[in-house]
């Protein structure tokens, strides 16, 4: 089933294999380098190996990842929803972690925070109970998108994955959840 998702001025959609040489020119960015896992360089073959992985990914149930667009054509970044539970990224779990980029020339316009509430309000139809966002204490640009789309810090443990620095966990709840 193809996922698209549209609203607040953007549709979110899958990545394709024409994509790829925009995935280059977006990731390819030391911002991006130093807030998330993405391979730094980012280059075609990276883009590639990337696209590849998403695809398998999805296949299994472990994540979704949509290029945000405002056209429905042109990506200007990407949003991920990983199923997780309180013990980690599962495809079972019935919450879900969010995590993003957008290229640098597509900053400071709203399109993350936009993003990330479409994709809370999907994670909610999928049934999923909470959605968090993991975001490095240092990282102002992530954490004011955690506040304008109505997440909140939470007092749980730092979590270290891949970073010397540990991620703090910001949460959204349905109004329906528990």
């Amino acid at each position: 089933m193809t996922i698209r998702i549209s609203g607040l001025g953007l549709h979110l959609r899958e990545w394709t294999d024409d994509d790829l040489p925009v995935m280059v020119e977006l990731f390819d960015d030391p911002d991006v380098a130093q807030w998330t896992p993405l391979a730094s360089p980012f280059d075609l073959t990276a883009a590639r190996n990337y696209l590849d992985q998403a695809r398998t990914r999805r296949a299994g149930g472990h994540s979704i990842q949509l290029a945000i667009t405002t056209n429905g054509h042109t990506p200007l970044g990407e949003i991920l929803l990983f199923p997780t539970n309180p013990t980690g990224r599962t495809p079972h779990g019935r919450d879900a972690e969010l995590a993003y980029a957008v290229g640098s020339a597509h900053r400071r316009k709203g399109l993350t925070s936009r993003a990330v509430q479409l994709m809370t309000t999907y994670a909610y139809q999928l049934g999923k109970r909470r959605v968090i966002l993991r975001i490095d204490p240092h990282n102002a640009a992530s954490i004011a998108v955690a506040r304008a789309a109505g997440f909140e810090l939470t007092g749980d443990d730092p979590l270290t994955r891949r970073s010397p620095r540990p991620l703090l966990t910001w949460d959204h709840r349905s109004s329906t959840s528990p």
